[in-house]
């Protein structure tokens, strides 16, 4: 009798991906990257067409060149035609949105839900359908269902879960070498298959951690929500030394050397945003109301009112700046995005404190070096700026809401000379404080002792600016 064969003897699964937003567009190149034939599913004709020609829709450092190399390479491609991406793939994955519900903070599950029953209705063959999405605990089960009342007769399915966990700005080396890889609810064919296609990634030593389906859909939402929460008590911690005139930023550093508590996502300033932290947290919220863990609740309704209330403090800072009114005043706004090394905007700090300077009668000039496009169109009636310089000629106070390093290490002695107030806030403590106190600014952050601009005097002293 013949012995069957290994996974790893048989034809290399070929994958779709349903879904061609940030995850799937960057999963499905990368799959591509590990040597699989690859077809990347949307309903959008025009991201299609973009993908097609080896444009990515949004920018992520390293991502164009990844499609353009496996596009011409034949391993990946593109169609709007679901049906004929699943008949030609044995291994579809779902990377499609979960945001937000209008009027809740539920999740919006329709889109999971249309990816599982469109899969299942036009397999051909047996196949494995994998969720990388992230959902509210318990979506996995409802999705089983959803796939066997919809997969033809004598068609055998599996469901699964395999988390993702990427990095805005890094997104092509968290997929190619992740950190972790969680597999949920896996049988042993459809958890070979998995390791089969992570087999790189696994060699190269990213742990495999083999779950049930529920712990696997809430490692991530829990992963977020315990960043949020980092982030939110060292800006709790912020007004503390605010109030008592200490230094946040020399606490952070202090308490990032206790290994137990580490120095990342201890940064206090503007607070979190983007399409996965603020929507994480709230229908984790949600869905632990609905299982009546009321603590989670509770714990997670202060991170998020803790955050909100970051960028009232930067409104708040900006009146005291300009002497109790913003009204008819030029502010130049350094960043819209909501972290650097993305045009994300998403539920982005800085372009909420723009909008609501602009909102208070500001003259707001924003300017982003990637995020003008996606600003623009979320928030057409603010002012924007092709550069720094731009932004900032004759503006009464500079605000710096995103850490670009062209904001970091920009010359405070040169943007000093073309200004017309030397009032900045560090809206992220980003700055050298110090260095910009001496080239004439007077500096405030967030939960930092304020640097007070030198006496006429002094800057006299200071050598000219050309």
């Amino acid at each position: 009798m013949t012995a069957p064969k290994k996974i790893k003897d048989q034809p290399a699964p070929r994958i779709s991906v349903i879904g061609t937003g940030y995850l799937g567009a960057t999963h499905a190149a990368a799959m591509a990257e590990l040597g699989f034939d690859v077809v990347g599913v949307d309903t959008d004709p025009h991201k299609v067409e973009e993908l097609k020609e080896g444009r990515a829709p949004f920018f992520e450092p390293g991502l164009p060149e990844l499609i353009r190399r496996n596009v011409a390479a034949g391993r990946l491609s593109f169609t709007t035609d679901l049906a004929e991406a699943v008949a030609v793939s044995d291994v579809h994955f779902i990377c499609v949105g979960t945001p937000q519900q209008s009027g809740s903070f539920a999740a919006n599950l329709s889109y999971v839900e249309g990816a599982a029953r469109g899969i299942a209705e036009n397999l051909t063959h047996d196949g494995l359908i994998v969720g990388k999405s992230t959902v509210p605990v318990g979506t996995g089960a409802r999705l089983r269902a959803i796939i066997a009342d919809a997969v033809p007769s004598g068609i055998d399915v599996e469901l699964v879960w395999n988390p993702e966990f990427l990095r805005e700005g890094k997104a092509v080396e968290d997929t190619l070498s992740p950190d972790r890889l969680v597999f949920g609810g896996t049988s042993a064919k459809s958890e070979a298959t998995l390791r089969r296609i992570y087999e790189k990634p696994i060699a190269e030593g990213s742990p495999v951690l083999v779950a049930d389906l529920p712990t696997a859909e809430l490692v991530k939402v829990s992963a977020n929500a315990f960043l949020a929460t980092k982030i939110s008590f060292i800006n709790a911690i912020a007004e503390v030394c605010d109030a008592a005139g200490a230094d946040v930023s020399l606490l952070a550093d202090a308490l990032g050397h206790d290994k137990r508590i580490g120095r990342q996502f201890l940064n206090a300033g503007l607070g979190f945003g983007g399409g996965c932290l603020p929507k994480d947290i709230r229908a984790l919220m949600y869905r632990s109301n609905e299982l009546g863990a009321h603590a989670a609740v509770g714990l997670l309704q202060q991170v998020d009112e803790i955050n909100m209330g970051r960028r009232q403090r930067v409104i708040d800072l900006a009146l005291k700046a300009l002497g109790g009114s913003v009204l008819n005043r030029r502010i130049g706004v350094l960043g819209a995005a909501f972290k650097p090394h993305t045009d994300d905007v998403r539920d982005s700090p800085a372009l909420n404190v723009a909008a609501a300077l602009h909102l208070r009668g500001a003259q707001v000039v924003v300017y982003d070096p990637q995020a003008r496009s996606t600003a623009q169109r979320l928030y057409p009636t603010l002012g924007y700026a092709d550069s720094m310089e731009e932004a900032l000629t004759g503006a009464d106070l500079t605000v710096v809401l995103t850490e670009w390093d062209e904001f970091t290490t920009a010359d405070p002695a040169e943007l000093r000379a073309i200004v017309s107030g030397r009032s900045v806030i560090d809206g992220r403590n980003c700055l050298d404080a110090s260095a910009w106190s001496r080239a004439g600014w007077s500096v405030y952050a967030m939960g930092t002792v304020p640097e007070v601009a030198p006496l006429a005097d002094d800057l006299a002293a200071l050598t000219p600016v050309r």
